[in-house]
């Protein structure tokens, strides 16, 4: 299996952590984040990882270097100009029919080779994880109809949701939807296959999964990390 990681994001999110180093390389426990991945990945069969990078590419590159060190073939891919979560990858030479893609800042215990199987069997373009994940309202929230009368009342209601865990399994020909040397994220991606009513699989999770975005996500996963048997 190929993959590539997303890691060329500010992280704005996350500061102050990210003011002087890059977010994929923010410390969980003793590893960067960026490593950690790297070595799930690894696990699971992973040889070769292309990093698309922008925002302090000097300081991934640095750290990573060739990959050896890891046991693992790295190759970058650089920016030069922001151009979002899927356009980057239209700058990769000689990407497999399928390959992984997920951002450079999430900490999972997903098993990436089951994965990447049942994308295989779909013969999807894409193949989307996804996590359920909840939201509490910390205000009394008030149903109203189109006339302003109350309908209804709920007391700090949670709501769950489905989210996209930044973790996917891509064929070759869904590059093909993306306009060239344009910013173009997942949202974008994501907007133009259903519009084109292309098929987008979905694979649940429910295991461990954080996007370590915000400071509180950061946190947790640093509460998290130590009871983790990974390597």
């Amino acid at each position: 299996m190929k993959a590539v990681i997303l890691a060329g994001g500010k992280g704005t999110r996350l500061k102050p952590y990210t003011t002087a180093i890059p977010k994929p390389l923010v410390p969980i426990g003793e590893k960067a984040i960026l490593e950690v991945l790297i070595n799930r990945l690894k696990q699971y069969g992973v040889d070769e990882i292309f990093i698309c990078l922008n925002h302090f590419a000097e300081i991934i590159m640095a750290f990573l270097g060739d990959g050896s060190r890891f046991g693992i073939k790295v190759h970058y891919s650089l920016e030069d100009k922001p151009l979002g979560t899927v356009a980057p990858i239209c700058l990769i030479k000689d990407l497999p029919e399928n390959f992984l893609v997920m951002n450079g800042d999430l900490l999972t215990d997903l098993n990436f080779s089951v994965l990447y199987k049942y994308h295989l069997e779909s013969d999807s373009l894409i193949t989307v994880s996804a996590y359920e994940r909840s939201t509490k309202i910390d205000f009394g929230v008030i149903e109203v109809n189109d006339q302003n009368k109350a309908t209804g009342f709920l007391e700090k209601p949670e709501y769950k949701f489905l989210v996209s865990m930044g973790v996917y399994v891509m064929n070759r020909r869904v590059l093909d939807f993306v306009p060239p040397d344009t910013f173009y994220g997942f949202d974008n991606l994501m907007t133009t296959l259903l519009k084109e009513k292309q098929p987008v699989n979905i694979f649940r999770y429910k295991g461990y999964w954080l996007d370590i975005g915000r400071p509180d996500d950061y946190e947790k996963a640093n509460e998290d990390f130590p009871k983790m048997n990974w390597k």
